[in-house]
């Protein structure tokens, strides 16, 4: 690990407030907000000192064709908070453990592309690290907890493989306890994988208080679309289903994690290997917020990177306590 201070290969210690509960008891997290001492202060320990609050902000950089780009330095990136360009005042890039999220649609739109999605959820284990640790969840008319948080992520392969498709689609139901089970997790570097056609039929909670959500949690969304591409589907299932995949790609888009789509069983080993090695090998950047007017202001982040032929992909902002 590398800091834009000079530090000599520190571990970044992660501290986030216990989640407030709204007059619903809902959970609401702070996002990517870090307590550090100023000036910021490494200890013998290896870890940072608390007191004063910086936006972590987490970028995956990925090429072209995808693939992700390791190696940047601070000088590559710029961070704007509002317009106003910030002082990326702390770094860090490289591999670590993740807690990772794995939402599974097993519901009766994905009938044709279970085994789609089963190669998929495969391939991620098979690209895991040992130290990660996942859940899994399964979507249908409600929202099923296959398993808590293990290391043993072969297990959760086990459990898919006699999984058969039916029911409704519950599926932002199913994200949004993804989103709240998360908070158990014990890495700081945090995700959901979605594997999901995007259709969702049955769900009490609305799109809009999902997308609330995830942007007041510390997870960044991955998704892989299942696409059928069924040339006899009906005009209107064809806008269901593209109605999801958009779906998908807002949740990956908002949240600065990456959209993918499969369509059969031979995509799912590169797609997710291209979707584990971002969401492992990412940017850390920090800095101190500005002074907002009031709490739950919406704060707007854009990250810009002065290197030719690629693409980045991180969170667009944050709401201010």
């Amino acid at each position: 690990m590398v800091s834009s201070l000079g530090a000599p290969e520190p571990t970044m210690a992660w501290c986030t407030t216990a989640p407030a509960e709204d007059e619903m008891g809902i959970s609401r997290w702070p996002l990517f907000v870090l307590f550090l001492t100023a000036p910021l202060t490494w200890v013998s320990a290896q870890t940072l000192r608390v007191d004063t609050s910086l936006v972590l902000v987490p970028v995956s950089v990925t090429d072209r064709r995808g693939a992700t780009v390791n190696g940047l330095e601070p000088s590559n990136f710029a961070v704007f908070e509002d317009q106003a360009p910030q002082a990326i005042v702390a770094f860090s890039s490289g591999d670590a453990p993740s807690s990772v999220g794995l939402i599974f649609d097993t519901s009766g739109s994905m009938q044709g592309n279970l085994n789609v999605a089963k190669a998929a959820l495969r391939a991620f284990v098979d690209s895991s690290n040992p130290e990660d640790e996942a859940f899994l969840f399964t979507v249908s008319t409600r929202p099923n907890t296959s398993s808590a948080f293990t290391s043993d992520l072969g297990s959760l392969v086990e459990s898919a493989h006699f999984l058969t498709a039916g029911g409704d689609t519950a599926l932002v139901d199913t994200v949004y306890a993804g989103l709240q089970r998360m908070r158990s997790a014990s890495n700081p570097r945090r995700a959901l994988l979605i594997l999901s056609d995007g259709i969702d039929n049955h769900s009490r909670r609305s799109k809009a208080e999902l997308m609330r959500l995830a942007m007041e949690t510390d997870a960044q969304i991955y998704t892989i679309g299942i696409d059928a591409r069924v040339r006899t589907m009906k005009a209107i299932q064809q806008q269901e289903e593209q109605r999801g995949l958009a779906l998908l790609q807002d949740l990956a888009e908002n949240t600065g994690g990456l959209f993918f789509t499969i369509s059969d069983t031979s995509d799912a080993n590169a797609v997710v290997a291209k979707a584990v090695l971002a969401m492992r090998n990412q940017y850390l950047l920090a800095y101190h917020p500005g002074p907002s007017a009031q709490p739950g202001k919406w704060h707007r982040i854009r990250v810009k990177l002065n290197v030719a032929h690629t693409n980045v992909s991180a969170r667009n902002g944050y709401y201010s306590e």
